[in-house]
């Protein structure tokens, strides 16, 4: 198996869909990405926001998996990292597979950890047309789930950069299944 790693690291001053590659971004504890729109020590997604403005942010770093942009491209939508909001796109790590607590250790100095899903909103069909739904797997039971993407907290402050590795670990069982944030 290939070590996991971060394959592009993505950000957005203002409240956009689509996050900006970049060469690399400082993590800030309990703050999230510095110079993101989406960091702080409360919610910053502007629905929630509106609601709940005193909530803690759950939602400091959005992670998305290179694998789903892949299986979107042969879907026929041609997506690159960034394009779906996220600040880190990973890559031979399936994110959606982790427990709600484990810690994603990214680089040196670096620690994240999960907090739950992310739901795909309306905004993706401005980037695509139809790419909400082609976000949404259906399980077993016939139900739609999540494959957007999944929110972390910063637990420790550090760089984050193209290709650095990303370490897992799983807290323990019983694990928490994660859900959306």
């Amino acid at each position: 198996m290939f070590q996991p790693k971060v394959l592009s690291v993505n950000k957005s001053p203002a409240h956009t869909i689509i996050k900006k590659p970049c060469s690399m971004a400082q993590v800030i504890k309990d703050f999230g990405i510095e110079n993101d729109a989406h960091a702080g020590k409360t919610v910053k997604h502007r629905y929630d926001a509106a609601k709940t403005p005193n909530k803690p942010n759950l939602r400091q770093v959005h992670l998305i998996q290179f694998e789903l942009y892949q299986e979107l491209n042969e879907k026929g939508f041609m997506v690159s990292p960034g394009e779906l909001g996220e600040n880190i796109t990973t890559k031979n790590i399936d994110l959606f597979s982790l427990p709600k607590g484990t810690l994603l250790q990214i680089g040196d100095d670096c620690l994240l950890q999960i907090t739950g899903l992310r739901a795909p909103c309306g905004q993706l069909n401005k980037v695509h047309k139809g790419l909400k739904q082609a976000v949404m797997v259906t399980n077993n039971n016939g139900e739609d789930v999540l494959n957007k993407g999944i929110f972390a907290i910063v637990l420790k402050n550090g760089t984050i950069t193209q290709n650095d590795a990303i370490s897992v670990e799983v807290p323990k069982k019983p694990f928490i299944a994660l859900h959306k944030v």
